[in-house]
């Protein structure tokens, strides 16, 4: 009882005496898992651990596509197609080869997953991130159940994979299991990015990122944006049912 009551009298003692694991709201958090340096420090500096963290879902909340995603997820592509392999999955477009090439990513790296549901969509992610062959996985989802969230950042957790959600904005007021949420916007010459959710203290301003490539002309702006800045082809043929197989690879 005498232990019960010191701890009580004396709260900032027992905070400090809480393990490095326990994350206040006013400090940086960390995270158990690897991260991969994002390649811009600037954004490294505001995610914990100075990175993006494998083992989680991360939840990336586009205005639109092609407003600079992949470009910003470039350097640690690259990073992981050294090595091992790239899922691509339901992306809006076409992945474009020659641009994966010109980026110095290996074509044979490239693992496309397009799929006729969005139930096969899931199951395809989760068999991703159970099976470990691929380093990162990109997954494109317009609508997805609170439930689904969890079980796949469930499945993420058992993992050393790289795993982002592109989302639409308007997903950002609503609840998730992901750690690390941003809102990605365009702006001239690079990308606006706001911290909707982290393992440390709230930001309230965005963060501006300069991109290799995108354009800083005033033809650039917030409601429009030129096909070009994606690095998907717009004019993808349809994709083949699927029949037997959950799942269409190319």
């Amino acid at each position: 009882m005498s232990a019960l009551v010191s701890s009580i009298a004396s709260p900032n003692a027992t905070l400090s005496s809480l393990p490095h694991s326990v994350w206040r709201a006013d400090q940086m958090g960390s995270y158990q898992a690897a991260v991969t340096q994002t390649g811009h420090p600037e954004l490294d500096r505001e995610l914990p651990n100075g990175g993006w963290p494998s083992a989680a879902l991360i939840e990336l909340l586009l205005q639109q596509a092609g407003i600079g995603e992949m470009r910003l997820l470039r350097p640690a592509l690259d990073v992981i197609s050294r090595k091992r392999r790239i899922a691509l999955l339901q992306p809006p477009h076409l992945p474009q080869i020659a641009a994966w090439t010109a980026w110095g990513l290996p074509a044979d790296r490239l693992l496309w997953i397009k799929t006729a549901r969005s139930a096969d969509a899931l199951w395809s992610a989760e068999q991703v991130l159970r099976n470990g062959s691929c380093g990162a996985l990109v997954f494109w989802q317009q609508q997805v159940r609170p439930e689904s969230l969890r079980r796949l950042h469930l499945a993420a957790q058992g993992t050393d994979i790289l795993f982002w959600m592109m989302r639409p904005l308007a997903c950002a007021q609503d609840a998730s299991p992901s750690p690390l949420r941003l809102a990605l916007r365009p702006a001239m010459g690079g990308i606006d990015i706001g911290i909707v959710k982290r393992r440390g203290p709230h930001r309230d301003e965005s963060l501006f990122l300069r991109l290799d490539g995108m354009p800083a002309g005033p033809e650039f702006s917030n409601s429009t944006v030129s096909p070009a800045h994606a690095h998907m082809d717009q004019r993808a043929p349809a994709a083949p049912a699927a029949r037997n197989l959950p799942a269409a690879l190319v």
